[in-house]
């Protein structure tokens, strides 16, 4: 095997490190020295550190490149963001009486207008995440049930996506990242078809909404770009 083929075969190993390197943010000489020594294993040879970075540089954007390509048009096709502040999750342990409580509760809230609330049951534990104004009625109805966390002041962007999602990969991914290289801690996430919310501490709510508007403007710019 050439000494640029065992390097990329390295490389693809980690999807992360090859999106790094697409993106110009890793040191290619420092990534050369590291994989000297595995290189020179399977090569059963010796070789220099140049060679490596050449073969590094030479390798071609390759599947990650195009995969990034669609999602930054897809970016551009996102539809309205909804803003909800005041929320507050409760997570319980599962028991045999909660998903009885759950209808209970929502009886309770029906008639209610525009309170957030969502419940996500998991293998052992479920999260309830809802609005403020609802609150004192949900520790009323789930009293007896265990609590194991609780969190106040959050709040929450939805964004609607396109049918269109399911059918790329690295969406959800997409936004996280950028989310995360800005520092914004992402308390929950919840997720239908075609809506996508993410649960955050209502001091980083402006940050994240900026961040979002930001991937859809430059997604149309791609697009635009493409288009032309």
């Amino acid at each position: 095997m050439s000494i640029g083929r065992i390097t990329e075969e390295i490389i693809n190993r980690s999807p992360f490190l090859r999106e790094a390197l697409t993106e110009d943010l890793i040191n290619v000489s420092a990534l050369a020295r590291k994989f000297k020594p595995e290189i020179e294993e399977i090569s059963k040879k010796k070789v220099k550190e140049g060679a490596i970075v050449m073969a590094i540089k030479r390798m071609s954007p390759g599947y990650y490149h195009k995969i990034n390509l669609k999602i930054k048009q897809f970016m551009g096709t996102l539809g309205d963001f909804l803003v909800r502040s005041d929320l507050e999750d409760f997570t319980f342990e599962n028991s045999t009486t909660l998903t009885l409580k759950q209808a209970e509760l929502m009886k309770r809230i029906n008639e209610k207008q525009d309170v957030f609330y969502t419940f996500c049951n998991g293998v052992n534990e479920s999260t309830i995440i809802t609005s403020a104004s609802v609150v004192e009625s949900l520790k009323e109805v789930f009293k007896k049930e265990k609590l194991k966390s609780h969190n106040k002041d959050l709040a929450s962007i939805t964004i609607k996506l396109p049918s269109s999602n399911t059918e790329i990969s690295g969406i959800y991914y997409y936004i996280l990242k950028h989310l995360a290289w800005e520092g914004i801690n992402i308390v929950e996430i919840v997720s239908t078809a075609n809506e996508f919310s993410v649960v955050v501490n209502s001091d980083d709510i402006d940050a994240a909404f900026s961040v979002l508007m930001q991937l859809k403007k430059q997604g149309k710019s791609v697009a635009s770009l493409i288009d032309g």
